[in-house]
């Protein structure tokens, strides 16, 4: 198969105003997260990755990657893989509810796109079985020369990574019922083979006949044999772990924040590749200071020598869905937006949100948001070109409509509503009779904004730049230069449709905070890293640079 490069092969040089420092406060990620894992013909481990919409080859000795099916290309989110009898990959596209063929040669084609959530896949004796990843989802044998599929079971509560075992039997787990079943690939009644686990979500086999399964909401491997029911944990790794993959009887498992980890038996692991973020979306300092990452399935709280501590995640309690917005407002709660189209009020530390708006009828493409001196909350809604605001009373409004893809929101001191246009490349100040007055133009695609006393912060993914501009329109100057944020240059990435209730339709959005010490931070999503970056003359950043 021909290749690229994969995400990152070293940290990208920024280019600095004079007097700024930068500081990577967590390593640039190597992965997409990852997701699906199959060692392939020639001893790599393949590795799917949903959020980047990549396939890459790991060697698990030296570390290389090899980008098989890059971002931007044919395939999109893909979720699993395996080998078909002739050396073809076989890809799950989770989102976009397809199964595609990916040739020697780099070609690929849709074998079947009616699959919503289609997520598991194995090959058996030349049979292939696929199974989706949703409420009431449904496990086929698929024609492989794209007739209709064969049910062998429906109504399954989120079914995912499965295998045959030397029994001949289907094994696979559902997240949903918190189990493993198994079931003859030609039809009759599954069994149940294990109950009350930590969220199986892969099943393969061992070479002594036990189940492997990785356990996303413990992170837990856990071996269990299927003849006598027996269960041992072979290591606890970190929660959100996905899928596992045999290599000559070494145990590689895979995490949504792109870590490969070697499970060393005794409970030792080794790290093939670190984890990182997998793709971190808004930033927002609380009053002390602290720093909080939204990380797609993840929001991590990033503390000075203790570096990022995960405060929620995707099967956490009270999770509030995938988080894209967020705005610190006091005692461990946050107001954020999610790609399901709603603004909530969450407390990670109790485990509750409250959904604030959006509840009825989600709104379309939710982004940034911000609260104002008054408690009012702004959120930029980028399918319809508003600005929406939701009152303490519970009451909502539109600030602002007829925007152009807006994606950043802020306020000023004064309680001056701050919207960025990724569409028209400004940023516009909105009035209370909802009047946009241009603030900064002349921008590529302006994403996340922040204001630090008088000065307007602006990450320009387009132009790759942080900008800092005087809220009067009168001063700007360039900061940083060169960020990694944004697609690769060239790439035009794919939409990812989301499929409830793990997510909405998703996008990049790469997003700033300023901390009260003058730190600006940035959410460098093309590498998967979040920079610090401090003015060392401690100046008005209104000064040109």
């Amino acid at each position: 198969m021909t290749g690229s490069k994969a995400r990152y092969t070293g940290a990208a040089p920024v280019g600095l105003a004079e007097g700024w420092s930068l500081e990577r406060l967590a390593p640039p990620s190597r992965l997409f997260g990852a997701n699906g894992l199959r060692t392939g013909p020639d001893g790599r481990v393949y590795v799917a990755q949903v959020a980047g919409s990549q396939i890459s080859a790991l060697d698990v000795d030296t570390g290389e990657l090899e980008t098989i099916s890059a971002q931007g290309g044919d395939v999109v989110a893909p979720d699993d893989v395996d080998f078909g009898p002739e050396g073809d990959l076989y890809i799950t596209e989770y989102y976009d509810g397809r199964v595609s063929v990916r040739g020697a040669d780099g070609a690929s084609r849709v074998l079947r796109d009616d699959l919503p959530g289609a997520n598991g896949i194995t090959f058996h004796q030349g049979r292939l079985f696929v199974n989706e990843c949703r409420i009431g989802g449904r496990l086929m044998e698929l024609d492989l020369n794209g007739g209709a599929p064969r049910v062998l079971l429906e109504d399954l509560p989120m079914p995912n990574a499965m295998e045959v075992g030397p029994d001949g039997m289907l094994y696979f787990p559902t997240l949903g019922g918190n189990d493993i079943w198994r079931i003859d690939p030609d039809g009759g009644e599954p069994e149940r083979v294990a109950a009350d686990l930590g969220v199986p979500d892969a099943v393969k086999f061992d070479a002594q006949g036990r189940i492997v399964s990785t356990q996303v909401g413990s992170g837990e491997v856990l071996r269990i044999d299927p003849r006598n029911g027996e269960r041992t944990v072979l290591a606890t790794v970190a929660p959100g772990l996905d899928n596992l993959t045999f290599v000559g009887g070494r145990l590689f498992v895979s995490g949504f924040t792109g870590q490969i980890t070697e499970i060393l038996g005794g409970g030792r692991t080794r790290a093939v590749l670190p984890e990182g973020l997998t793709w971190p979306l808004d930033l927002t300092v609380d009053a002390d200071g602290v720093l909080y990452v939204a990380d797609g399935t993840y929001f991590h709280r990033y503390t000075p020598g203790a570096g990022l501590e995960m405060l929620g995640m995707l099967f956490s309690p009270g999770w509030p869905g995938y988080v894209r917005g967020a705005a610190a407002v006091g005692r461990g709660a946050f107001v954020v937006t999610t790609s399901n189209g709603q603004i909530a009020r969450w407390t990670p530390a109790r485990g509750e949100h409250d959904v604030l708006a959006g509840g009825g009828e989600p709104f379309d493409r939710l982004y940034g948001v911000a609260v104002g001196p008054g408690g009012d909350v702004a959120a930029a809604e980028l399918g319809t070109g508003r600005v929406v605001s939701v009152r303490p009373t519970g009451e909502v409004t539109t600030l602002a409509e007829g925007l152009d893809r807006p994606m950043g929101v802020a306020f000023a001191a004064d309680g001056t509503c701050l919207v960025s246009e990724s569409g028209a490349g400004r940023v516009v100040s909105v009035t209370a009779s909802g009047t946009a007055t241009t603030v900064v133009d002349g921008l590529a695609t302006p994403q996340g904004i922040a204001v630090r006393g008088g000065t307007l912060l602006v990450v320009d993914a387009g132009a790759k730049t942080l900008i800092g501009a005087g809220l009067d329109g009168g001063s700007r100057t360039t900061i940083a230069r060169d960020l990694p944020v944004g697609p690769p240059p060239g790439v035009d990435p794919k939409p990812l449709k989301g499929l409830p209730p793990f997510s909405g339709p998703q996008g990049l959005f790469a997003g700033v905070a300023a901390g009260p010490d003058g730190t600006v931070y940035v959410s460098a999503d093309a590498e998967g890293s979040v920079l610090a970056l401090r003015d060392l003359r401690r100046g008005d950043l209104r000064r040109k640079g």
